[in-house]
């Protein structure tokens, strides 16, 4: 089941990314025009709109890239799955069809059938989708449907599939849909507190791939907070919207990076050289892009205390900004290009207090970490007990691809050994036969950040930004 949610994690990634460009036009679009948000320059207006099409769009993109990143091949024909999907579903489930079958004014319908264009059913969408494409591509009919054979069937499976989806969800989705409700409710009540909660719980699921779901609740439309597209927008409460976003930038742009200082200074000297490389590119993803996991992973499953400590303190800040107040935003991560992007941000406030307190944090993690590292004696990067000679001449700048592919593949065992791999935004991961091959001392030796295996068959890489590359050359191995 854990594995499952992962994938989703992942195959969420693909339409996260097109989160940038909506981030970039409404930057310049409110750089160009920070009164009138478009009507008072053309221009603005221009990149305006356009960022909004990507934006109003996230549950269309959810059903799409879920449901490619779900299919076992990758075949686009599992993203036209779950555009049908979706397409059924949210037509079924308006609130118009509702009032046609109930025999009612629209106005009588619940408040959970129009809010059913949200990312959950996206996510929903693209699941099913995914699910009937696996379970039907290889589909073989009689001669006089062969036409219909194999992925042509695939649609119309997934339509009847999504008939009787929205016959469950017709009874299910208004219990659901208020359940998040309150939950987004309580936390909303409890104003700087409830973001630090939220902030909490976002890094604590990150191990288990299940913040999404989180994020989808107050991000997204799902539960009517729509942090994120509301502060983009300028639709929500000046003071209030963007309070789930703002916590991560002091985190994400200062107080990792000086966690990550942290851990090389306490790394044993014959290892401080590979421990560096490792802590400044996983620095410069964090500040620059908001890209956490290089860093994270790096010590999340070697010390889960320092983790849970990360967890605390990312909590911490988000409460502490939205009591201040300071207001930014992002449609990626917290990193400083949207941090720079949001300052002419409708929702945007004090958004230049994001420098001190990040400083502040930056002085916090350094000396939690380093305090917490060394009492407890954990195992970051460049502690570990294990022979480090296999590590000695690793170069994690190394941009030989093939290189690095060829000796991941002789780590996990060799082809006959690894039965599927993917990647992720940083992470390559694999199915192998027999966990006994795999040699992670090898794996290491290709430059890579990490090694972890959340099971005995799964082994995680941790490569980092330039992991789609390394992953094409041993799809080219294999």
């Amino acid at each position: 089941m854990m594995k499952y949610l992962q994938r989703i994690g992942k195959s969420l990634m693909l339409p996260v990314a097109c989160l940038p460009a909506a981030g970039i036009l409404y930057g310049i679009g409110y750089w160009l025009d920070p009164v009138g948000w478009g009507s008072n320059s053309l221009a603005a207006a221009f990149c305006i709109k356009a960022a909004s099409a990507i934006i109003d769009q996230i549950p269309i993109l959810f059903a799409i890239g879920v449901s490619f990143g779900m299919a076992k091949d990758r075949d686009g024909t599992s993203a036209l799955a779950g555009l049908v999907s979706w397409l059924m579903i949210t037509t079924l489930l308006s609130s118009g069809a509702v009032a046609m079958y109930r025999g009612v004014e629209a106005s009588q319908v619940p408040a959970a059938f129009g809010k059913i264009q949200n990312a959950f059913i996206g996510i929903f969408a693209g699941l099913l989708g995914a699910g009937c494409y696996n379970r039907f591509k290889d589909t073989k009919l009689p001669d006089w449907l062969a036409f219909f054979s194999g992925r042509r069937c695939v649609a119309i499976v997934t339509a009847l599939a999504s008939i009787v989806a929205s016959i469950v969800l017709y009874y299910v989705w208004p219990v659901v849909y208020n359940s998040l409700v309150q939950f987004g409710i309580s936390i909303l009540g409890m104003g700087p507190v409830g973001a630090g909660i939220y902030a909490m719980l976002n890094r604590a699921l990150i191990p288990f791939g299940l913040h999404h779901a989180l994020n989808a609740v107050f991000w997204f439309d799902t539960a009517g907070i729509n942090d994120l597209g509301n502060f983009w927008a300028g639709t929500g409460t000046l003071g209030v919207t963007g309070m789930y976003m703002t916590g991560f930038f002091p985190v994400m742009m200062f107080g990792l990076v000086a966690g990550a200082l942290a851990m090389y200074h306490t790394a044993r000297p014959e290892r401080k050289k590979v421990v560096a490389s490792l802590m400044v590119a996983g620095a410069l993803a964090s500040f620059f892009t908001g890209i956490t996991e290089p860093l994270e992973f790096s010590f999340m499953f070697m010390a889960p205390v320092l983790y849970i400590v990360h967890a605390i303190l990312t909590g911490v800040s988000a409460a502490l900004c939205a009591w201040l107040p300071v207001r930014c935003g992002f449609n990626f991560s917290a990193g400083m290009v949207d941090y720079i992007l949001s300052f002419k941000a409708p929702m945007a406030v004090n958004p230049l207090l994001i420098i001190p307190i990040g400083l502040g944090f930056a002085v916090v993690y350094y000396f939690v970490f380093r305090t917490v590292i060394t009492a407890f004696n954990l195992k970051t990067p460049g502690r570990e007990d294990d022979d480090f000679e296999a590590e000695k001449n690793v170069k994690l700048a190394n941009d030989d691809f093939t290189a690095m592919a060829a000796i991941i593949l002789e780590g996990l065992g060799g082809k006959s050994n690894l039965k599927e791999f993917d990647y992720c935004a940083t992470r390559i991961r694999a199915e192998v036969s027999d966990y006994t091959l795999v040699d992670e001392k090898k794996i290491k030796s290709a430059g890579v950040p990490g090694v972890f295996r959340p099971s005995k068959t799964s082994v995680q890489v941790v490569v980092g930004t330039k992991v789609q590359f390394v992953h094409d050359e041993l799809r080219k191995l294999i």
